[in-house]
């Protein structure tokens, strides 16, 4: 099988989800100067069963080696690929408050495949302001930071209020791929893949955790004192 064939894989959403996470259990493997790994390892790792890992690998048409387990440096190869890493990607932000900053200024994207090419903001009186590398520029220099026909991923790190125009703005120039901060659901074209990321929706998730676990303490509690 060639690297295109394998690149071109349908890959369950499921799984893509969990690549990452796998990618990161090999990074740290890597770090230590390990060479291969079981699947029950790095299962452990990753926060999953062997079986669910190993269900998710064969979708790369990696099986591992009985006896030996998976070579940590081809199979960190082969997700990466599969999550199109082997190369960076452009990635433009826009909104310029104290989110978008923090997300400019983030070090890890350079080494996840990820590379930062414009910041934007429509506060006019940011432009020319300078953030590491790159200059702030207004909204209407976008349709020049983005190639229509090339990939590019769009970051609102924007208010609430100012999302939706900002996604349609990224659509309209081209940007097929665009990652919500704000706290916003936002219908974007055909075509156009977004992901939200929101914050109190994940926190309030913790909350109900941190409440069934407080209930159940409390509950053990009562049964002693019983």
């Amino acid at each position: 099988m060639s690297v295109d064939q394998a690149a071109k894989r349908d890959i369950p959403d499921a799984t893509v989800a969990r690549l990452p996470g796998y990618l990161r259990a090999l990074g740290q493997l890597t770090a230590r100067d390990v060479l291969s790994v079981s699947s029950e390892e790095l299962a452990h790792s990753a926060g999953v069963s062997s079986a669910k890992l190993r269900k998710d690998l064969s979708h790369l048409g990696s099986y591992g080696v009985r006896g030996v387990g998976y070579d940590v440096a081809h199979l960190t190869y082969q997700i990466s690929r599969a999550l199109g890493l082997t190369h960076d990607w452009p990635v433009v932000i826009v909104g310029m408050g104290t989110l978008g900053r923090a997300l400019a200024s983030y070090g890890g994207f350079a080494t996840k495949g990820f590379k930062v090419v414009a910041l934007l903001d429509r506060d006019r009186a940011l432009a020319g302001e300078r953030l590491d590398e790159l200059t702030i520029q207004p909204m209407d220099a976008l349709t020049a930071v983005v190639t229509p026909g090339e990939a590019c991923i769009g970051v609102i790190a924007t208010p609430a209020a100012s999302a939706r125009d900002v996604a349609d703005l990224l659509s309209a120039a081209g940007v097929t791929s665009i990652l919500n901060f704000a706290a916003t659901a936002i219908r974007v074209p055909e075509g156009v893949h977004m992901r939200k990321v929101d914050l109190s929706t994940e926190l309030q998730i913790l909350a109900f955790h941190e409440q069934q676990r407080s209930g159940a303490v409390s509950d053990d509690l009562l049964e002693e004192i019983g």
